[in-house]
């Protein structure tokens, strides 16, 4: 048996980490099922500026599938600095001696005993420093990179091992195929009969028909009961379903299309069935191009 190693599921996961300073990332990529290509980017507040390029980056990577990317992002060890918001308490102790000047209810006036009262305590921001900040989101894509390469043989392992299971149900479709031409070229003397018997009705008929009607019956009937065009057109069809399979690649859309063309044909070939046997025969193709084309649906 070959093996068809370039047809890609859309199916498969990917992740990478990384870290830059204090600061520290993980990557986590999804790919499932779609028609066509659907991605979704999920970024820390702060980092919505990196969503355009990771979007470009994973549309250059794949051609269908429902992709999500997620970044998550954690900040090691850093203490927050502070300062004393010097106007805010000078204007508190202010208005509290205003306030109370003269008593003696509150007590000497102490400046620590405003440092609860909110603003007066304000954490201090770092300036953030724009060279370390590329550098940081330069190395976060990287890992991004990273990830979608990870979901990317994922996806060509699962489609290897879907390709194998799609050689075998082709070998059987074909070989269901064959049968069934062998069926219809056993049955010259039933098809005979049947016209026979079909002519006779038509000749007895009253008031007699013209000789040209009774011909083009007599062509119609056959027309019914001869499966040959269909069964080169079902052979047609499978020849170019290993052909795209051996070719790989993008090849989802076009499967499906001849998984319906098949379909078609195989249900034409029920119709015409004058048999038990061809009729079986073609149960048990339907029941298999539903089955690769349920196969079908999971590739790229």
């Amino acid at each position: 048996m070959s093996t068809m190693p370039k047809i890609f599921s859309m199916t498969g996961f990917g992740r990478s980490a990384g870290s830059f300073g204090k600061t520290s990332w993980n990557w986590e990529t999804k790919s499932v099922n779609g028609k066509g290509l659907d991605i979704k980017c999920r970024l820390p507040h702060g980092l919505e500026n990196l969503d355009l390029k990771a979007r470009k980056i994973a549309g250059q990577k794949f051609s269908r599938g429902n992709i999500n990317l997620t970044l998550s992002i954690k900040e090691n060890g850093n203490q927050p600095s502070y300062r004393v918001n010097r106007e805010l308490l000078d204007e508190l102790i202010k208005t509290a001696r205003e306030m109370f000047e003269g008593t003696d209810s509150f007590g000497p006036l102490r400046p620590d005993s405003f440092l609860a009262v909110k603003g007066v305590i304000e954490p201090v921001e770092e300036e953030p420093d724009v060279g370390v900040i590329q550098e940081r989101d330069n190395l976060i894509i990287a890992d991004l990179e990273k990830a979608l390469s990870e979901l990317s043989l994922a996806r060509k392992v699962e489609g290897t091992n879907i390709s194998q299971t799609l050689e075998l149900q082709l070998a059987e479709i074909q070989a269901l195929i064959e049968r069934a031409g062998r069926n219809s070229e056993s049955q010259p003397q039933a098809i005979r009969e049947q016209l026979k018997q079909q002519m006779e009705i038509l000749l007895d008929a009253t008031p007699a028909l013209p000789e040209e009607r009774i011909t083009q019956e007599a062509v119609m009937l056959m027309i019914k009961v001869d499966v040959r065009e269909e069964l080169d057109r079902l052979r047609a069809h499978t020849s170019t379903v290993r052909k795209l399979l051996i070719d790989g690649r993008v090849i989802g859309r076009k499967l499906d299309f001849l998984c319906q063309e098949l379909n078609r044909e195989v249900n034409t070939l029920c119709s015409k069935a004058n048999n038990i046997e061809l009729s079986n025969i073609g149960l048990d193709l339907k029941a298999l191009i539903e089955q690769f084309r349920e196969q079908v649906q999971n590739i790229e």
